[in-house]
């Protein structure tokens, strides 16, 4: 499915970070506290939900397209961990990125 962040995700329930190894090597999508979306390869975490995301880059929305920032190997806090999803690649791979024009992801209030 395609999620409010026009990203594919491929959604598995997941209720605490033991689930997140079955997403280690994989492409994933981090949505932050703070309204980031950095897509990468998740490498490794921790019980804090520290993350370590390689090959990654923030998709940066706006209302004249996604910008694409390389970031390479990348660590996420955990406090700032807001959503961890799958990304379908394939689905992903068929969106031209330079077509999506979106309003920018707001930081999550508690």
């Amino acid at each position: 499915s395609v999620g409010a962040s026009g990203v594919a995700l491929l959604t598995r329930p997941m209720s605490n970070t033991a689930g997140l190894g079955e997403f280690l090597d994989l492409t994933v999508s981090v949505l932050t506290n703070d309204g980031r979306n950095i897509v990468g390869i998740l490498r490794g975490f921790d019980q804090k939900t520290n993350l370590v995301v390689d090959e990654c880059h923030e998709r940066v929305y706006s209302p004249d397209g996604v910008e694409l920032v390389v970031l390479g190997l990348y660590v996420v806090r955990g406090d700032n961990v807001a959503v961890v999803g799958e990304v379908d690649a394939s689905l992903d791979k068929s969106i031209d990125w330079s077509t999506v024009c979106a309003q920018p992801l707001q930081p999550v209030v508690h």
